[in-house]
C-alpha cells in the first residue's frame, strides 16, 4: 500500500488548511485497514502523533490540536482529512499519514512505532 499526502502549503497564523491522504495499492491491499493518523514532524524534532482513528471510529487527538484540527475519512475514496483551523506557528511541520490493522488501541494510535509505512509527506507552514 502506498500513502499520498496532499493539501499543504503556506499560510497566516489563524488560518485554515486541508490534508488529504490517499491509499492506493493492488486490489485488496487495503481491505481491513481500520486505524490511520495523521503525524507531524518538525525541522529537528522526532515525529509525533496529531490525530487518529481507531478501530471502531473513535478520534484521538493530540493536546496541542484538540479543538483545532479535526481527522475524518472517506472509505469509499480510500481518503483520510486532516481539517486544521486556528494555525499556529508551532504546527509547521512536515504532516505524514499512516494506517494499518488494529482493535481498539486508543491513544497508542498517536505512538509512530505503531506504523511502519509511511507517505512522502506534505509540508505545512505556518507565519506569524
Amino acid at each position: 500500500v502506498q500513502y499520498v499526502e496532499s493539501g499543504g502549503g503556506s499560510v497566516q497564523s489563524g488560518g485554515s488548511m486541508r490534508l488529504s491522504c490517499v491509499a492506493s495499492g493492488p486490489p485488496g491491499a487495503t481491505d481491513g485497514v481500520n486505524c490511520m493518523g495523521w503525524f507531524r514532524r518538525a525541522p529537528g524534532q522526532e515525529r509525533e502523533g496529531v490525530a487518529a482513528i481507531d478501530s471502531d471510529g473513535s478520534t484521538i487527538y493530540a493536546d496541542s490540536v484538540k479543538g483545532r484540527f479535526t481527522i475524518s475519512k472517506d472509505t469509499a475514496k480510500n481518503t483520510l482529512y486532516l481539517q486544521m483551523n486556528n494555525l499556529k506557528p508551532d504546527d509547521t511541520a512536515m504532516y505524514y499519514c499512516a494506517a494499518r490493522r488494529c482493535v481498539n488501541l486508543g491513544r497508542a494510535l498517536l505512538s509512530p512505532s505503531r506504523f511502519n509505512k509511511w507517505g512522502r509527506g506534505t509540508q505545512v507552514s505556518v507565519s506569524s
